[in-house]
């Protein structure tokens, strides 16, 4: 009888690999070949599940995303049932900042992957959109529902990341940086 195969676990172990080639070489070291030595599979067996590396590129930006998600989802279900929307927002932020080596690995790939999609034009709407989607979430939970500033803290946790996936800032320097602008961000409706 012949083996039962998960297609979906054989797509996320080679988007693993993926992962793990640009994560440590960069992402013009991503080739069928070399993705498929690092996953211990055939080239025929990548080419199999995915015929480009475009495709085999936008399936493992969505596995990062799951990932993300998956963090995002676990830290904020910690929090409880009501959390204030500054607790909800720095953890929610924080989360998504590469802090430690997992989320650190993860930054990487995910930063360049935005370059990668950042210069194909077909993929603008879709970042277009969910820029769009990230600014209201955050300006929904900002006082006076805040969407200039909202884009603002989301500019500036993209900032932190950079700077953390670069090794200019330590974890504690990033956080520290974001309590400010959360801070700033929430006592100036306390004045008002």
């Amino acid at each position: 009888m012949p083996k039962k195969v998960d297609h979906r676990e054989r797509r996320t172990q080679i988007a693993d690999a993926l992962m793990r080639v640009a994560a440590e070489q960069g992402l013009e070291a991503v080739s069928l070949r070399h993705v498929a030595a690092e996953a211990g599979v055939s080239a025929g067996m990548v080419q199999h599940y995915f015929r480009t590396k475009d495709e085999m590129m936008t399936f493992a930006m969505d596995v990062v995303k799951d990932r993300n998600e998956a963090r995002v989802t676990a830290a904020i279900a910690a929090l409880g049932p009501d959390p204030d929307p500054r607790q909800l927002l720095r953890t929610f932020l924080g989360t998504l900042l590469p802090l430690g080596d997992d989320s650190r690995a993860d930054g990487r790939v995910a930063l360049a992957f935005l370059a990668y999609k950042a210069v194909r034009p077909t993929t603008a709407p879709q970042l277009r959109e969910e820029t769009a989607q990230m600014v209201s979430f955050l300006g929904s939970l900002l006082p006076g529902n805040d969407e200039t500033a909202a884009a603002g803290l989301l500019a500036l946790m993209e900032g932190l990341g950079m700077y953390l996936l670069g090794g200019q800032y330590t974890d504690e320097q990033a956080l520290a940086a974001l309590d400010t602008q959360l801070d700033r961000l929430f006592k100036a409706t306390d004045r008002s």
